[in-house]
């Protein structure tokens, strides 16, 4: 026979379970109604990423093209002209003057007219006969830095060519010594055989596009409660407050997994990147991550008054985790602070993660680093959102 006081325990065991899962599951239906009620909400879910994805990879190019050109030619003689030619056919310079005089050249690069000067001395040709070498000048505008280093080195390198084939032409012998002597070097290229600068920025693209939108999201979530007078209603209910923040998560946790999942179609099907690594294993790093950005999130509304406080709060880290993610500029190229820094950002642990996976088909083992990073970032996020969450009448 039962004992009679066995079935009240049971009772009392399950009530506090079900009544959790009752106000969760009141608490989902409450945001996905408010979610879809808000045309906006949906636009910034589903609109927005698939149209920065599909601009920003052919806005955004490693390249530098159509460099403005001025030559000053003293020579006028066959060399000085096929060395213009090949400048002028490699497709990255347009020349914007051509003539004789130095200083109408440095007027034109000091009126942003032009980007470089190649200056190619008198008795160019003949010295490069004669002795088999000479020497042109190159002037920089230096004022923006990125285009002004690519430049010179796309000059430079058009510059070595040009060497090597007057050489090739003028002495032959000296060539084939060279070339059966010293050290011969054979290259493999991996995981971007053409070096197709789109296949590390679309990615990247697509991972700071989940970064913002989760944050953005669910840092005005709690404030906008504050702002219409909801929130007082939610305080004064019994309500617990980590059910109150799981409310307000797992929507956007949803939401943000179609958001990726139509950016993933978007690298497919527009640039045509194929993912060579697990699928499974791909969204189980998203999932983790979703959770750590949406309680990072979570954290600020807590911390706000008004969405715009949130909103300036927000873009705050946005814009250090965006610079400070290597998703433009190597984070090996960073000073060793710097360098440090970066492992305190959930952004750039996510663009390595979606990188190895879908470029170098890296394995779970292989991302044990990024994993307990991500992981911890979560649960710190969460908990300390859960924390400072205080139900106050």
């Amino acid at each position: 026979m039962m004992d009679a006081g066995s079935f009240p325990s049971i009772t009392l065991h399950q009530t506090p379970y079900r009544l959790i899962m009752r106000q969760l599951l009141f608490l989902l239906k409450k945001e996905f109604r408010q979610i879809f009620r808000n045309k906006s909400i949906l636009s910034v879910i589903f609109v927005m990423p698939i149209v920065q994805l599909i601009i920003l990879p052919l806005a955004a190019s490693y390249e530098i093209k159509n460099i403005n050109l001025a030559v000053v030619d003293h020579d006028h003689s066959s060399f000085s002209r096929r060395l213009i030619q090949d400048v002028t056919s490699s497709n990255y310079f347009r020349i914007q003057y051509y003539g004789e005089n130095f200083n109408e050249a440095y007027e034109i690069l000091e009126k942003e007219d032009a980007d470089l000067i190649l200056e190619i001395p008198s008795k160019f040709e003949k010295n490069i006969v004669r002795e088999s070498q000479n020497k042109v000048l190159v002037a920089i505008n230096a004022i923006n830095g990125t285009k002004a280093g690519l430049s010179g080195m796309y000059l430079s390198q058009i510059l070595q060519d040009y060497n090597k084939n007057i050489l090739t032409e003028l002495s032959p012998e000296i060539v084939e010594f060279q070339k059966n002597s010293g050290l011969e070097v054979s290259s493999i290229i991996w995981f971007n055989r053409h070096y197709n600068y789109r296949l590390s920025l679309v990615p990247g693209i697509l991972a700071f596009l989940v970064t913002l939108i989760g944050g953005m999201l669910t840092a005005l979530n709690i404030v906008s409660e504050k702002e219409v007078g909801t929130i007082e209603q939610i305080n004064v209910s019994p309500i617990k407050k980590y059910n109150f923040i799981l409310g307000k998560l797992i929507p956007f946790w949803i939401l943000a997994m179609i958001a990726f999942t139509m950016g993933l179609l978007v690298s497919r099907f527009v640039y045509h990147i194929e993912i060579q690594g697990n699928l499974f294993l791909l969204y189980f790093f998203i999932a983790i991550y979703l959770f750590a950005i949406l309680g990072f999130g979570l954290l600020i509304s807590t911390y706000s008054e008004t969405q715009q406080q949130a909103m300036f709060t927000l873009f705050f880290f946005i814009m250090i985790f965006n610079l400070m993610s290597g998703l433009f500029t190597p984070v090996e190229s960073m000073p060793i602070w710097a360098q440090k820094m970066t492992n305190l950002n959930p952004l750039r642990q996510l663009i390595e993660v979606i990188r190895l996976i879908i470029l170098k088909n890296a394995g779970f083992m292989n991302l044990l680093p990024q994993f307990f990073s991500i992981l911890a970032m979560a649960v710190v996020f969460n908990s300390w959102a859960i924390w400072n969450y205080r139900k106050t009448s």
